[in-house]
């Protein structure tokens, strides 16, 4: 059995659904509601497919490279405690991906399912939270089941960006995102240090 709210946790942080949002609201404005509703939609179901691949074949393809999981959990520690990092005092989720919109004019694909919802990070912790090694398929599964859940949560935020956007404001978000990345950032150590623990054999 796996831990739920740990998982809940770090998927929601990576895949941060509030910051989504704004994101949404941009990419959207010209949009009838109805038209909202399938981008919102289309959006999940790419990112869903997107990050079950990684759940999937992530350690396959490791695997078939001859890179051992231990190596990538280090790695993945290291790139998710930089992506934190970039959450905490960098640009916010929100204006980076704003600024993505305001360049491309792209909507469900780009920036919506990626990278926002289906971020670097979200693809790191896929295969990290699904290693062969330490977990069973149907804890696999489980995991699985609780992105989905977080991938819900975003799917449902999009649907009511307009009421949250008028309530929270695009510095509302910003200062939630960051407080995910304090919490990613601890997430990321964890991962780190288990991995130097599993690479380097220590008791």
């Amino acid at each position: 059995m796996i831990d739920v709210t740990a998982t809940f946790i770090t998927f929601f942080s990576v895949i941060d659904p509030i910051g989504t949002v704004p994101v949404f609201i941009a990419v959207t404005s010209h949009f009838d509601r109805a038209a909202k509703g399938r981008i919102a939609l289309s959006a999940t179901l790419a990112a869903a497919g997107i990050l079950l691949f990684f759940v999937v074949a992530g350690e396959l393809i490791l695997t078939a490279m001859s890179i051992p999981l231990s190596a990538f959990q280090i790695a993945g520690g290291i790139v998710l405690f930089l992506f934190a990092l970039t959450m905490i005092f960098g640009e916010s989720k929100p204006d980076e991906e704003l600024r993505l919109a305001e360049d491309h004019h792209e909507t469900a694909i780009y920036p919506l399912a990626v990278p926002s919802i289906a971020s670097p990070g979200a693809m790191l912790a896929a295969v990290l939270l699904t290693e062969n090694s330490r977990f069973s398929p149907w804890e696999q599964a489980q995991t699985y089941f609780v992105l989905l859940a977080v991938l819900v949560i975003a799917y449902l935020l999009m649907l009511v960006s307009g009421w949250i956007n008028d309530r929270i404001g695009k510095s509302g978000a910003s200062v939630i995102s960051r407080v995910m990345g304090l919490i990613l950032a601890s997430v990321a150590m964890a991962n780190l240090l288990s991995g130097v623990k599993s690479y380097f054999k220590l008791p």
